[in-house]
Formats: C-alpha cells, structure tokens, sequence
C-alpha cells in the first residue's frame, strides 16, 4: 500500500501560498456525517511564551554579568546566543502550531484538507463506501491514522495523541457508517 500525502487539487496550483489559510472547503446541500478541524495543541500562550523568554533572557544577562566580573568576557555572548536559539526554537515551534486538517465526511465522499504554513493546501476526496480506517500501533507512539482507498493511504492526525488518534478513528468508522447506511439502507 502507498502512503502519500494529501494531494492537492490542480486547480489549486495558483493559489497564493498567502491566501492558503482562509482556504475552505466547497460547501455541499448533502447531509454531514462528520466536519471537524483538528490542530495542534497549544501548550503556551502568548503571554506566558513572552514571560519565559523574560526570565530565560534575565538569568542569561545575570550569569554573563558574573562572569564579566570575574573577568571572562566572551561568556556573555554564548549567554545571549544561547538566549537567541531559545527564542528560535519556540518560533518554529508556534509555526508548527498553525497547521490543520479538515475532515468531511458525507454519504458520497471524503473530503480531506490539510493545511501548512507556508505550503499550499493539500486536499484529497475519497469515496464513502470504498473508505478505510486504520490505525496503526493504536496504544503507542508512533502510531498513525490512515483514510485508505484502493492502493493510497492519507496519514491525518501526525499531531493528535494516541488516545485522540483512537478517539478520532472511532468517530471517523461511526461517520462512514452512518454514511454508508444511508446510502444503502438495509
């Protein structure tokens, strides 16, 4: 089986990478079995993110300045530098933060988008009644949710903990489920 990423539509090889979070999916008249937007979770507010860099940033200067006293000057600006990667790491870590994944499911089809900074957005449609769920090493990590079909599997959920990639896959069967009842009812 091939695992792949979401594939985006060709009509959506223009669209500016800038526009690409205000992106939304098609609306449909068919009844929704499921729609849900999952994202990351935040651990750290704003507020509290400029607290920590405030006392990671005060203790830097005060240990650089007792080493400037004892006379080792260089050592204040392996402080700062370390400071400054700090800082970096928690910006790419907040960049991280903005990705999502927007799930449909209705009687027909699947509808998957997942968005990235700075990337375009990747969508993929799967039939309803051809739609696999499957979760991989469920009680561990790294365990992986795949929507197959055919001979393509669409990892969603890379961010989701084991217990909400299980939860998610429960819902995600009862949706197609339902959908598929509908679609041929007993």
């Amino acid at each position: 089986m091939n695992i792949c990423f979401l594939r985006r539509k060709a009509a959506l090889a223009d669209f500016p990478e800038e526009c690409a979070i205000l992106f939304a999916m098609e609306p449909t008249t068919q009844t929704i079995y499921f729609d849900a937007t999952l994202t990351p979770n935040r651990s750290l507010s704003p507020r509290a993110f400029t607290i920590v860099m405030a006392i990671v940033a005060g203790m830097s200067f005060v240990a650089g300045l007792a080493f400037v006293s004892m006379g080792a000057f260089p050592v204040i600006g392996f402080f700062g530098l370390d400071a400054l990667i700090i800082w970096l790491a928690f910006r790419y870590s907040f960049r991280k933060l903005k990705q999502e994944t927007r799930i449909r499911v209705t009687a027909d089809q699947i509808d998957l988008m997942h968005v990235s900074p700075g990337q375009k957005p990747r969508m993929a449609q799967v039939p309803t009644a051809f739609a696999r769920v499957r979760l991989d090493f469920p009680e561990r990590r790294p365990s992986e949710l795949k929507l197959a079909h055919r001979e393509n599997a669409w990892v969603i959920g890379r961010f989701l903990t084991p217990a909400e990639r299980k939860s998610l896959k429960d819902a995600l069967e009862t949706a197609i489920w339902n959908a598929n009842n509908e679609r041929y009812p007993a």
